[in-house]
């Protein structure tokens, strides 16, 4: 978080005032989509309730760094990217919470006030010093940049590769249903993402961003926030999974996508 605040600068929520139905129906989609497909995939999948658990929270996660990366190699907008991805993450402060807490219902009671604070310390007290930093340190943080997005990944590889290793067994002995749920969730986060918003706004790029925002979450946040609230860590590896998932879709997508196309006018 700290290293997505780095490379973040005020003017980028501009893009918000420039196009807000473009954000604003890609964050929409986001909040909506996902947590539907959460809750319907592990009732489905009759996955235990640490793994139902588990996959209702991940989908209920902003978009990530990620999907500015992505967005990047598939040609598509940036900069609408990177306004999705911030905005989406500070509004998760108030929805991941919120949305984990009602969809959980049928399954476990979950403090939203235990997530909501672990989401305020989580996201939005390294975003804001990243931001700072940037604004009032900026040869410093020219210097950081280069060297934050790995570091971002190697911490995010060392904590999903900890949380696979240490639930294993039960990934191998019950966890096909759980990947096949993972699968689902990332393929129909895409493919939805896409088609409705290009059925509102007939604009293909802008739909390119917004399926990329949608179908991928940030798991590293997911994996923490079941870390820090649910007491069965095993409640924290569908989270691990899907970084792995969505990861793939990404690269698979920005073949894909990258292939360019005309612009559409509004």
């Amino acid at each position: 978080m700290l290293g997505m605040g780095i490379t973040l600068q005020w003017k980028d929520f501009k893009e918000v005032g420039r196009t807000p139905r473009w954000v604003l129906l890609g964050i929409a989609l986001q909040y909506t989509v996902m947590p539907f497909l959460g809750w319907v995939l592990g009732v489905l999948f009759e996955l235990p309730t640490f793994f139902a658990v588990g996959l209702i929270l991940v989908s209920c996660c902003p978009g990530g760094t990620a999907s500015n990366v992505i967005a990047y190699l598939a040609k598509a907008n940036v900069a609408l990217s990177v306004a999705m991805t911030a905005i989406s993450t500070f509004t998760a402060i108030v929805f991941t919470p919120l949305l984990t807490s009602k969809l959980s219902g049928t399954y476990v009671e979950v403090a939203a006030s235990g997530l909501f604070f672990s989401t305020l310390k989580v996201v939005l007290l390294p975003i804001t010093v990243g931001i700072l930093i940037n604004r009032y340190f900026p040869s410093t943080t020219q210097r950081c940049i280069p060297f934050a997005p790995p570091v971002a990944v190697v911490l995010i590889t060392l904590i999903v590769a900890s949380i696979i290793g240490q639930g294993s067994e039960i990934i191998l002995s019950a966890g096909l249903h759980l990947l096949c749920a993972l699968l689902i969730l990332h393929l129909m986060g895409f493919i939805l993402g896409y088609l409705l918003s290009h059925w509102l706004l007939k604009n293909k790029e802008v739909s390119k961003t917004i399926a990329i925002e949608v179908g991928m979450q940030n798991s590293g946040l997911g994996v923490v926030l079941a870390q820090e609230n649910f007491a069965n860590p095993m409640t924290a590896i569908p989270a691990a999974i899907s970084s792995l998932v969505h990861s793939i879709y990404g690269s698979i997508f920005t073949v894909l996508f990258s292939k360019p196309t005309k612009k559409e006018t509004l």
